[in-house]
């Protein structure tokens, strides 16, 4: 089974029920307590993501900002580590709303195709300037990397709109 980054927008008042309650987590980490449209899968993208963005010509409070789109601030409730199924040592995580709101204006600051511009053409200095996950992604890399940004932003401006907190873990 794959470990993928999972993303989920809810309420702080929700977000503040999971810091209590580890059913209540786990509920949401189930993907059965929450619309679908509000979660997102971002199944391997996170640590090349994370790469081009240190490519681009983003600022380093631009980068830090974004380095928690995928990391969150803090863990959520901490006795969900023993809870049968989670992964240990990736615990989950959350930005309050106002944290998720600094992200989304981190990712509007960087641009798809700021991010299309660091892939290298060279097949051979992928591996070197985005990692060797990179590599596996198949296809039009650049085109596919400033398609993944543009979900990322998209879902944290949602959740910037609608006022709601990010939880983050892998599944």
């Amino acid at each position: 089974m794959a470990v993928t980054q999972q993303l989920a927008r809810i309420p702080a008042t929700r977000l503040a029920v999971c810091r209590r309650s580890v059913d209540a987590l786990h509920e949401l980490c189930s993907f059965s307590s929450t619309p679908v449209e509000d979660y997102l899968d971002m199944d391997w993208w996170p640590a090349t993501l994370k790469r081009a963005w240190a490519l681009t010509e983003a600022d380093d409070r631009t980068l830090a900002r974004l380095r928690r789109c995928f990391g969150g601030e803090e863990e959520v409730n901490p006795a969900y580590r023993d809870h049968p199924g989670t992964i240990w040592e990736h615990p989950v995580t959350a930005l309050e709303p106002p944290q998720a709101n600094d992200v989304a204006e981190a990712l509007r600051a960087v641009t798809p195709d700021a991010v299309r511009a660091v892939v290298p053409s060279d097949p051979d200095r992928i591996e070197a300037e985005l990692g060797k996950g990179a590599l596996g992604m198949g296809g039009d890399l650049a085109g596919q990397l400033a398609r993944e940004h543009t979900v990322l932003r998209d879902f944290y401006e949602e959740a910037a709109r609608r006022r709601l907190a990010v939880v983050l873990w892998w599944d």
